[in-house]
């Protein structure tokens, strides 16, 4: 039986001492110290300063932002995405949030960091505070024609197949109730 991705990591931290020298514990610290915060940029500095390999700089680069994530809340990530100049969108995201509750019980409001995760039995949405003046809805719609609002969704991560700029409260119609209702349907 192949072992489950935490049973994998869960090695990979009782390996880490023996094949870089020290335990997971030293690393963290080594990383705080670095002032590295994006998770691409605390491998290459391992990689590059401290020898570690590909595998092992991602584990300790997980685990870093793992354990710095999990000091703020999912409603403090909101709160946070909605505050200083952006705050004037935060009308606009409750009310996304009500018009994807409405859909079912069975939707998943998951916040992270930069924006927040729309889900189901798999994601289908996300909602991401872009500018002081947009929001954007990214949406998974494969198989639907990009329109003029209807944008592709190639800023996101490659996750999402389209986007919807969001400036008022006005942008949150019909149409765009039923392009969130069709990747609801379709997750």
């Amino acid at each position: 039986m192949m072992a489950s991705p935490q049973e994998m990591m869960d090695k990979m931290v009782g390996n880490l001492s023996e094949k870089t020298g020290h335990e997971l514990s030293h690393w963290l610290k080594v990383v705080q110290s670095s002032g590295e915060l994006k998770h691409n940029s605390i491998i290459k500095y391992l990689k590059t300063n401290h020898n570690i390999t590909h595998g092992y700089a991602n584990l300790i680069a997980f685990k870093f932002r793992e354990t710095t994530e999990k000091s703020e809340s999912p409603e403090e990530w909101v709160k946070n995405q909605y505050t200083g100049p952006k705050n004037s969108l935060r009308p606009m995201y409750d009310k996304l949030v009500s018009v994807v509750q409405s859909f079912g019980n069975d939707v998943d409001v998951s916040p992270r960091k930069s924006y927040v995760s729309i889900r189901r039995s798999k994601q289908f949405a996300i909602f991401k505070a872009s500018t002081k003046t947009r929001l954007d809805v990214g949406l998974i719609l494969k198989g639907e024609t990009e329109t003029e609002r209807l944008k592709s969704g190639k800023q996101f991560s490659g996750m999402m197949t389209h986007h919807v700029e969001i400036y008022s409260m006005n942008d949150i119609d019909t149409e765009l109730k039923g392009w969130l209702k069709s990747a609801y349907t379709k997750a």
